[in-house]
């Protein structure tokens, strides 16, 4: 396991708590060293070497997985995370669809959703808790011009940076924030570069264990950030059966839609080309937004896959996470957790998918944008 000692820096500030620290302060960016994970040049962006990369076993396990992992690791050691997320109980839903829920009874007030009537609500774990203290941010991840992927103990932010930042409030094991940056500012909208970075995170982890997660319906949004853990098995949407909607292009785009699944859903994916793959699928999101439809991202397979969840046009503060889009549940009370059934999330995720017609026009969307990149 690689270990990596944290550098001491009092000047990076703690300020009211709240996440204005993140949304309107940068300083802490600036004159400051953190260690740095830099990708190198020789990398899965050009075309082929994609097409090789597999999940490797536990002793050959990557650089990057055995960076964030150790250090993770060593927060829990030191009591910085607010439980034990170990402890939690999770199980298997009683159904065809074998959705995960997991009681966390650790999580009790500041981060819970409020039943409305009858429903069944879970916390929100996708609810910023923005740095308070210093040793809450790992490291960096950045690009180089060096052949091969190096780990640089000390170093400032470059421009077009990823900040891995613990959760404090852990869902799974190894939950993190993947913040992008840029020019010592946080990304406000979507891009491609940010798509391509957090997706070389995961390929580079090359641990099929690792999810990423990016909701693009969070209320009161104002900067871009993704989120990431490890499970230990793949998440329900994962073993649904799909339907080819597009593939034959160059470069090795292919888009399937997920069949028998309550909410609608489309995976890309490529063997070739991880950097024109992030761009496409940041186009469509650009056209998404336009058009009102919210959608949420799960990056999984080492960055091979990326599936798309679709819903309709609530007000932000009323949709559904990534997470629970996949099939993962969170509850917070014990009677709840013992009574959740399948057909109560079937409806739950149905109750917020987007329409028959209007998901016909987004795959036409798709295959539109997806042949101009795939050319």
């Amino acid at each position: 396991m690689v270990t990596m000692k944290w550098l001491e820096d009092n000047s990076f500030p703690v300020k009211n708590g709240k996440c204005e620290q993140l949304i309107h302060s940068h300083s802490f960016l600036q004159d400051t060293n953190f260690p740095m994970y830099c990708f190198g040049s020789q990398s899965i962006e050009e075309d082929n070497s994609f097409e090789g990369l597999s999940c490797i076993a536990e002793e050959e396990q990557s650089i990057l997985d055995a960076v964030l992992l150790s250090q993770w690791e060593d927060r829990m050691r030191k009591g910085c995370f607010r439980y034990d997320v170990t402890a939690s109980e999770i199980k298997a839903i009683a159904g065809k669809m074998k959705f995960l829920s997991q009681l966390n009874e650790g999580q009790i007030t500041g981060h819970l959703s409020k039943p409305e009537g009858n429903t069944l609500r879970e916390w929100d774990p996708f609810a910023f808790d923005c740095t308070r203290q210093p040793e809450e941010l790992l490291f960096c991840v950045s690009s180089s011009k060096k052949a091969k992927s190096e780990l640089i103990p000390s170093a400032s932010v470059p421009d077009s940076a990823i900040l891995v930042i613990i959760n404090v409030t852990p869902v799974e094991y190894g939950h993190v924030f993947l913040v992008p940056c840029t020019t010592n500012r946080l990304y406000q909208f979507l891009d491609p570069r940010s798509v391509e970075l957090v997706t070389r995170v995961a390929a580079e982890i090359n641990n099929c264990s690792f999810r990423v997660f990016y909701d693009c319906c969070r209320p009161n949004r104002s900067d871009v950030y993704f989120q990431a853990c490890y499970f230990p098995d793949p998440l329900p949407v994962e073993f649904r059966p799909v339907d080819t909607v597009y593939s034959g292009g160059r470069r090795g785009i292919h888009i399937c839609s997920v069949i028998d699944y309550p909410i609608k859903t489309l995976s890309f994916q490529t063997t070739h080309n991880l950097k024109i793959m992030a761009a496409a699928i940041c186009e469509i999101c650009s056209h998404l937004e336009e058009k009102n439809v919210q959608y949420n991202l799960m990056i999984t397979d080492s960055g091979k896959k990326i599936l798309l969840f679709l819903q309709r046009s609530f007000a932000a503060s009323n949709a559904i996470s990534a997470w629970e889009c996949g099939g993962y549940f969170l509850f917070r009370c014990r009677y709840e957790f013992d009574q959740v059934t399948e057909d109560a999330m079937l409806k739950r995720l149905s109750s917020f998918s987007l329409d028959d017609d209007n998901f016909e026009a987004v795959k036409q969307l798709c295959c539109s944008i997806a042949s101009k990149f795939d050319s």
